[in-house]
């Protein structure tokens, strides 16, 4: 039987929160205002109708939208959406005593977004590729995505048929760049391939769309090395490895990095990743790009040595969680920026706290971890100057931050 309630709030995931004499309870796919009957089940509830609906409530643009996990808010009128991304930022900030002063959201248009993760099993039916539907580990087959780029939503079914030759009896992860010079595809958890597996994926390597093809970090195939746009700069991404999800996003982040460095000569740039921001700055100032993985410091290292007209690019490989530049270090540079994972970085902005850096940009997808990190900058004597969000996870409770500080 249907329990009828009133959601109140969206919570930080994005679902719908009603207050019931028993608590709370979460309901995806609702928004406030709305009366929902659900079937509850714990502290969540499946909508099961919608009674009154909310006036910000749109059609979603995907046919697999509530089956597919991958986004939690296409349901939301553009301005509401928006509106709420921005308050999940200030309030993470609220709630530690800050009051930042939060700039409207950077919007991403669909269609824009260059990486995928997908989650692949084969099964007696053949190869399912797609999405986890949301809080299960069912994997939703896709046939379209509005998110992607073309050139990945497009091509679905050559991803299906590599999963199909490499896929072990375990689910595996298929990870896609559109690359601005053909896809990079990268299998996890993949079967160890013999001779006979690898001689039809040489059929695959022959569509020149394909740039290369990785299994576990084997090289498969190399048609060429991909590489990424960055003005008149090329990033190139490892197998795998992370990239920026949108180019317009990249675009924007990066801009509020490069304004707030200014005219400083020397940069140290944490958790470089493949040097999004530090080949961009190089341009201008002497940069420092530390990194924990090998892989990235020799692609940033790399893409340095292609580039031309750059200042000097010195690489580092350090792990920044279990030995962060101390602030002796860190005193010569006129800007650090650090960009680290999800977790966020702690034990790095303790040590910036406690330098004499003149100027800190920190990058965040994570507002909370980002708050963190942010009133220990400001306890040691920096102050927010801004604090940027852009939407980088479109129609996903993820939200992308710039904050920029000056001690």
């Amino acid at each position: 039987m249907g329990e009828t309630v009133r959601i109140i709030t969206l919570g930080h995931r994005g679902d719908g929160v009603a207050q019931t004499d028993s608590g709370r309870i979460y309901v995806a796919y609702t928004l406030p205002g709305e009366e929902v009957e659900v079937v509850r089940a714990g502290a969540r509830g499946r909508p099961f109708r919608i009674l009154s609906s909310s006036p910000d409530r749109i059609a979603p643009i995907c046919r697999h939208f509530t089956n597919c996990g991958g986004c939690a808010l296409q349901h939301m009128a553009p301005d509401a959406y928006l509106a709420w991304k921005r308050k999940v930022v200030a309030d993470a900030f609220a709630q530690l005593g800050m009051a930042a002063s939060v700039a409207p959201v950077v919007p991403i248009v669909t269609k824009s977004r260059r990486r995928a993760i997908f989650s692949a099993i084969k099964t007696s039916k053949g190869v399912v590729l797609g999405f986890h539907r949301k809080g299960a580990e069912e994997i939703v087959a896709v046939e379209e995505c509005p998110i992607l780029v073309p050139e990945i939503a497009g091509r679905l079914e050559t991803f299906r048929q590599i999963a199909a030759l490499t896929l072990g009896r375990t689910q595996a992860r298929v990870i896609v760049v559109a690359a601005d010079n053909g896809l990079d595809v990268a299998i996890e958890n993949g079967r160890r391939l013999g001779r006979a597996e690898i001689e039809p994926l040489g059929k695959v390597a022959a569509d020149l769309t394909l740039a290369r093809l990785t299994v576990d970090g084997a090289q498969i195939f190399l048609n060429r090395r991909p590489e990424i746009r960055a003005g008149d700069l090329s990033l190139l991404p490892i197998p795998g490895g992370f990239v920026q999800a949108s180019a317009d996003a990249e675009a924007a982040l990066a801009g509020a990095v490069v304004d707030h460095v200014g005219k400083t000569t020397r940069v140290a740039d944490l958790f470089a990743g493949i040097g999004t921001f530090a080949l961009r700055l190089a341009r201008t100032a002497a940069v420092t790009a530390v990194d924990g993985s090998a892989e990235l410091v020799a692609a940033i290292e790399a893409a340095a040595n292609a580039a031309q007209g750059l200042k000097p690019v010195s690489v580092r490989k350090r792990d920044l969680f279990r030995n962060p530049l101390a602030p002796a270090e860190l005193d010569p540079f006129g800007a650090v920026i650090f960009d680290p994972p999800a977790a966020g970085a702690r034990a790095q902005a303790e040590a910036i706290a406690a330098s004499q850096v003149p100027k800190v940009v920190a990058v965040s997808c994570n507002p909370a971890t980002l708050a963190r990190d942010a009133r220990i900058l400001i306890d040691g004597g920096y102050r927010l100057v801004r604090v940027l969000p852009v939407d980088q996870f479109l129609f996903s409770a993820d939200i992308e931050v710039v904050a920029t500080f000056e001690r």
